[in-house]
């Protein structure tokens, strides 16, 4: 069993029902018969299956068909991702996963893609493929009207890395099924098989030649080449490969993989077309089903998915920088890297097509929420025990006090304002060397008996601030005791929802240095918003609605995990809102509570919005300009598709730019339709969006996926949670409803300006909501095992524009030398090697493409002995693949020839050696060039 994933029910199921009989069963048929072929795609089952299941004997039958090319793996990655909810930095770590277990077991580096089932196919995984030193790539599931066209037209192929578009068949090999019925014990009582067909004899062999020579003629007419790509099997196929293969051959003379099909497709070296950087979102199956559902469904799991991404970001780091600089009083390195690795495999697992997109039976998905708490837990531990042994305990005179520590993920200096819960109201808050911090406090909005403690803070990059946090015995400032500021509150009555009657006589202003919020005291709602740079004020406005969806089969097609299917346009979902606004010296806080009923004791949706008063100039540019919203939405109603609308006066067209894999950015213009116009039209949000007219542009970033639309000229609506259940017997029989009555809490900042303003803030200020400071608190009283006072390390900090994708220790056990480490794959290892943890990982990231900003889209070059000095001097450097499995100089992808000779090139990944003495000067220490894409 693999660390990080068996503990389910989902995989004990799998592993026992397909995957061991898959494997077993194709592994002896393919040694049986030599001009037999497979292909495998996902590491997670196959892992499962090599550590927990193969015998030796199998093991050995493995290797002997990887080096024959008869049993070939594509794709490599843990899982087959989706490409609409997922960030690009959980796809690069998925897919390095899945080719590093591949190459430190077999020395093999996969180098076609097998995208076939996600229900989407987005602009950035090609691009990251090819990264990884792909040669071809493989995808199925978009518009099926645009792939009729292409059908018709023979552009089912194209350029920029080759792709190929599986035609309307697909994957499966409709109407050659010959897996029998199971044959293995206790198959999951919701499992499925495919239907067994009539066996291939001599008496039925004409029709199934026949029926072949028809496909493949009608398959003929949509390529350039006389090679025709037929993948046989399905889901779930080949758990009986012994009956599939024995009719297999009595129809096909000759077997392929995926690569040799890919080879004899690149011999003819035709001129292939190059195909724009537009994605393939959103995807329609038919004329009434546009899957944009699944952009929001269960968006609690969504969430959480992206914090315990963005917790292993900051655990890795800080691993890092401990394991490379420190000596090691009490924590095993080794435990800790287990941690670190447990959490990899459990954020890789989620990134499947089924998954993180919420179209899971409700027990996987209670399954994948247990299995990343648990992991995440082990990261907190980890970086809790790192403080524990660096930073030592304040022991105050009171207890009850706390000591915090909070650390910087990101490699720029960030200021910014954290904010703890506690359980007194007046307290005295101090950093490092005693000096008073500033702080305020007040009521929290979802704790009334507790109190929220805003603290300013500024930490260099991969860095710590200590502070302690007091119970304060006076208040009064004559003590000379540091006590933080208390808020004021201000409270506005329950106002009831105006529909077509004046409003706006009477606003509000809520401001910081960069803008004002005005709010209608008429509606208990937001205005608008003036800001200082540009001198202009901009009407927006929000609110909330829902969609009210189809349910009943009988009447058409109905709404489901995938599927969004709306009973008309959104209508409001509350009937009052109650107002109040909580102002200190560092936030203020507008709280908006909207009541679905007049008389509802409790509100289901409510909007909690801060603007922070920061420092003057650069060091507060990102703080200033955002407003930092939060949301509470839910309990929905049955059947509702809960929206965030926001309403401006931009004239922006009904044209909407929202990010593919929070990596790219895609024009998104709204399109009329015969049918289903309003859910052909959302698309994914996983990290950002704007609208934007001539002279403003309103961003929105977001802490994690959800639909986004424009269905309205100025307007902007993102669609947060949803709550189903239809008729459907196979959806009730298999659990597949979404009846989601949680309540979620998701993030927005907004921030509003000129394009040129806006443009420079966009990318950092994402980073930075996306890797906020971790926060680690424990009691004052506990005592440490070392210190004379705070640990201090040498900040790390990157060139404006240039983003730390990651710094980790990965724990290789094979050597960065092909040839070495084929060498060694040779061998009969007796002893399991250990992981080399002086070797880091390092990804550097330029956040801008080419002519998004004058100044911040130049290249920029990186002196690595400069930037990385906090870690520790650099004994050589390696170039590696994005996936790290080649080094640059060997990795020759093939050349399809085109029109156009131009290539990009993006994120590689750099190999650091690290020891604890100086090897290199400056001046041998290479300089990194970075371009944008």
């Amino acid at each position: 069993q693999g660390l990080g994933w068996t503990d389910t029910t989902l995989c004990h199921e799998s592993m026992q029902a397909y995957v061991t009989n898959v494997y077993n069963s194709v592994v002896e048929e393919l040694i049986l018969e030599r001009r037999r072929r497979f292909i495998t795609v996902e590491q997670e089952y196959f892992r499962l299956w090599w550590d927990g299941v193969a015998s030796d004997k199998q093991k050995g039958q493995v290797r002997q068909l990887v080096a024959e090319g008869r049993l070939e793996f594509v794709l490599g990655g843990q899982v087959m991702h989706d490409e609409a909810v997922t960030h690009s930095d959980d796809q690069i770590l998925q897919l390095t996963e899945g080719h590093s277990f591949l190459y430190e077991t077999f020395g093999i580096r996969p180098q076609f893609s097998w995208q076939v089932d996600p229900f989407d196919a987005s602009a950035t995984t090609p691009t990251l493929f090819a990264l990884a030193g792909f040669n071809a790539h493989v995808i199925s599931t978009i518009d099926y009207d645009l792939k009729e066209a292409m059908q018709i037209n023979q552009q089912l192929q194209f350029q920029e890395i080759f792709t190929h578009v599986l035609d309307h068949f697909g994957y499966c090999s409709e109407g050659f099924y010959w897996d029998g019925e199971p044959i293995f014990p206790h198959p999951p009582a919701d499992g499925w098989y495919p239907n067994m067909q009539l066996p291939v004899t001599q008496k039925s062999l004409q029709s199934f030649v026949e029926a072949m020579l028809y496909y493949v003629g009608e398959r003929a007419t949509w390529f350039q080449t006389p090679h025709l790509l037929w993948p046989w099997g399905c889901d779930r196929q080949f758990f009986n490969a012994s009956l599939q293969f024995t009719n297999m051959d009595r129809v096909m003379e000759e077997y392929a993989t995926l690569g040799n099909y890919f080879q004899a497709v690149h011999a003819h070296q035709l001129s292939w077309k190059v195909r724009d950087h537009q994605d393939f979102l959103p995807y329609s199956s038919d004329l009434f089903h546009a899957w944009t559902g699944f952009y929001a469904s269960r968006s609690g799991l969504k969430g959480l998915v992206r914090r315990a991404s963005a917790l292993l970001y900051a655990g890795e780091s800080m691993f890092t920088r401990y394991v490379l600089l420190a000596p090691h009083w009490f924590l095993d390195p080794a435990w800790g890297l287990q941690q670190l690795q447990q959490l990899r495999w459990a954020v890789s697992e989620v990134q499947h097509h089924d998954a993180i997109t919420g179209t899971h039976a409700v027990k996987v998905g209670d399954m994948f929420v247990e299995n990343l708490s648990t992991r995440m837990e082990g990261v907190h531990k980890l970086m809790a025990s790192i403080i524990q042994d660096r930073s030592p305990a304040h022991s105050g005179p009171e207890r009850g006090g706390h000591f915090a520590v909070v650390y910087n993920p990101l490699a720029w200096t960030v200021t910014t304002i954290i904010t703890l819960t506690v359980e007194f109201p007046n307290v005295s808050i101090t950093d490092e060397s005693g000096h008073p911090v500033p702080a305020q406090f007040q009521r929290s909005k979802e704790m009334p008996s507790a109190y929220d403690l805003h603290v300013l803070t500024m930490i260099p990059g991969l860095s710590y601030r200590h502070y302690s946090i007091q119970p304060s015995r006076r208040p009064q400032e004559d003590t000379g005791e540091p006590v933080t500021s208390l808020a004021s509150s201000r409270r506005f009555g329950l106002r009831l929802r105006r529909s077509g009657k004046q409003v706006g006589g009477s606003l509000v202003p809520v401001k910081n240095d960069c803008y004002t919020v005005f709010l209608d005291k008429d509606t208990n709602l937001m205005h608008s918003i003036w800001e200082r740079q540009s001198n202009r004020t901009v009407r927006v406005t929000q609110s909330f609605r829902e969609y009210h969806v189809k349910s009943d089969v009988n009447h058409g097609p109905v709404s489901d995990n995938y599927v969004f299917t709306p009973n008309g346009r959104a209508e409001p979902a509350w009937e009052a809102v109650r107002m109040e606004i909580v102002e200190g010296p560092l936030v203020t806080e507008i709280r908006q509570y909207f009541y679905r009923e007049v008389n509802d004791s409790e509100p289901t949706f409510a909007i909690y919005s801060q603007l922070a008063h920061g420092p003057q100039g650069s060091d507060g540019e990102l703080l200033c300009h955002r407003i930092e919203q939060e949301y509470r939405v839910g309990p929905l109603e049955l059947n509702r598709e809960a929206i965030l609308r926001i309403s401006t006066k931009l004239d922006t067209g009904r044209v909407l730019y929202s990010d593919n894999n929070g990596y790219q950015v895609q024009r998104r213009s709204y399109r009329n339709y015969k049918s289903n116009t309003i859910a052909r039209n959302y698309y994914p949000m996983v990290q950002s969006a704007f609208i934007q007219s001539r002279r403003s542009r309103l961003v929105l970033l977001s802490t994690q996926a959800h639909g986004i639309s424009s269905q309205r000229n100025g307007q902007v609506e993102v669609m947060l949670h949803r709550r189903l259940w239809n008729n459907d017997k196979g959806a009730l029989g298999n659990n597949l409803t979404l009846n989601d009555t949680s309540v979620i809490h998701p993030v927005l900042w907004l921030l509003l300006g000129s394009r040129a303003l806006t443009s420079g803030l966009h990318q950092r200020s994402g980073l930075a909501l996306q890797h906020r400071p971790v926060v680690m608190l424990r009691e004052m009283n506990e005592i440490a095992p070392h210190g004379s006072g705070p640990w201090k390390q040498k900040a790390v900090t990157l060139p404006p524009g240039i983003h730390l994708q990651i710094l980790s220790i990965p724990g290789w056990k094979y050597s960065s030398n092909h040839t070495e480490h084929l060498q060694t794959l040779q061998k009969d290892r007796k002893h399991e090697p250990k992981a080399d943890l002086r070797r880091v990982l390092l990804r550097l990231q330029h956040l801008y493409e080419v002519d998004q900003d004058p100044v911040l889209s130049r290249p920029v070059t990186v002196n690595l002995w400069s930037v990385l000095r906090g870690l520790g001097s650099v004994v050589s450097v390696e170039e590696r693949s994005l996936t790290e499995t080649w080094d640059v100089s060997e990795m020759y992808r093939w050349t399809w020839s085109t029109g156009d000779p131009h290539r990009h090139r993006g994120l590689d990944a750099l190999v650091l050696t690290l020891p604890r003495v100086p090897s290199l000067t400056p001046s041998q220490t290479p300089a990194l060039p970075l371009r944008p894409v």
